[in-house]
């Protein structure tokens, strides 16, 4: 099974000097899988620390093709706020839509995900 990695995992993984062994894990056991929305997050930072290399590392990993579907992204928004989970982001939200199109796991520090 693909495993999404969040922006939050990579953004530890970078921080810590690549010493997350559950990512280093799914990398070798080519398990990783990312999306546009989430290379969205990462390469700003990574172009305004001059990170040319790791851009183009994260750009190989496999890549999951974004299908938003607007209603959904509505219908999971609601679900949140009636459990009383809020502040649940658009993007996390289309993150895990994603995740749930390609029947992929999430791996991520955000715990509102385990929530949807």
């Amino acid at each position: 099974m693909s495993v999404l990695v969040d922006t939050s995992i990579w953004i530890e993984y970078f921080r810590s000097g690549n010493k997350l062994k559950s990512l280093d894990y799914l990398i070798d056991e080519n398990l990783v899988v990312i999306n546009d929305l989430i290379l969205a997050e990462l390469i700003p930072f990574l172009k305004v620390k001059k990170e040319r290399k790791v851009i183009e590392l994260l750009k190989k990993i496999n890549k999951l093709k974004l299908n938003v579907k607007w209603d959904e992204i509505i219908d999971y928004q609601v679900k949140c706020l009636k459990k009383g989970v809020n502040g649940v982001g658009i993007p996390d939200l289309i993150i895990a839509q994603n995740a749930k199109q390609n029947n992929c796991e999430i791996y991520s520090s955000d715990n509102h995900f385990k929530l949807l």
